[in-house]
């Protein structure tokens, strides 16, 4: 398993990269952002490790670029930024995880342990979805991360609005329980509050609802969860 470490701090970046390669990974460490998207585009990694406050390009732009032609690489941001709008705004972004510094060791070993697990359980949502979907006047393509939608505009989706339309999709006309949600797009060890799956769902109907306020295809069914219908 390869790892992109992209950490400005050189004596934190060493020790992480010395623990993850005595644990068997084998680890790509700089401290540029426009070098780590220069690696993330040439070569193949499992998972990136990106600090957020760096020279140059951040954290945050570094996911965001990434996310446009990769989906399925797993994203750890580590970070002294502690607030729940930094923690909402990294997982927006399109990062899996985000930790806190300082931490433990350990703690980053078990959750890169954890997020290489589950990119299998993410291969598995929506398997019965086809790679284009089409619902009314929208278009998904799961592939390339775009969609078509409401009013003829298009957008760039993350991997994690991506892995929660493929879900709702796969239970088209059934409620999906906020439970659900957070167990098997976020995993037990990343829970952010069911008012960030809120602002998913009105991410997509701004997307894909020809009236927002109105919704047609994605309803939040109060105290329970939300459903997709066409």
């Amino acid at each position: 398993m390869r790892i992109l470490l992209v950490e400005d701090e050189e004596s934190l970046r060493k020790v992480i990269s010395l623990n993850l390669t005595l644990e068997g990974y084998e680890v790509i460490s700089t401290d540029d952002g426009r070098r780590a998207i220069e690696l993330s585009e040439s070569q193949h990694f499992d998972l990136l490790i990106l600090d957020i406050m760096l020279p140059n390009v951040s954290g945050y732009d570094i996911c965001e670029k990434i996310r446009l032609f990769n989906g399925q690489v797993g994203i750890i941001f580590i970070s002294a930024k502690d607030t729940s709008e930094d923690r909402i705004k990294g997982l927006k972004m399109g990062g899996d995880d985000y930790l806190t510094k300082p931490f433990s060791l350990e703690e980053l070993l078990l959750r890169v342990n954890a997020l290489i697990k589950r990119t299998s359980v993410y291969d598995k949502i929506g398997e019965s979805v086809s790679d284009k979907y089409e619902f009314g006047n929208c278009v998904i393509d799961f592939l390339t991360f775009e969609a078509l939608g409401a009013h003829n505009k298009n957008y760039i989706l993350t991997k994690k609005e991506s892995l929660l339309l493929k879900l709702l999709i796969e239970r088209k006309n059934q409620v999906v329980s906020r439970n659900q949600i957070l167990q098997t797009v976020w995993g037990y060890d990343v829970y952010p509050s069911t008012r960030t799956i809120d602002n998913f769902i009105l991410s997509f109907r701004k997307y894909f609802e020809e009236d927002p306020k109105n919704p047609v295809h994605f309803h939040s069914i109060r105290g329970v969860g939300y459903k997709f219908t066409t």
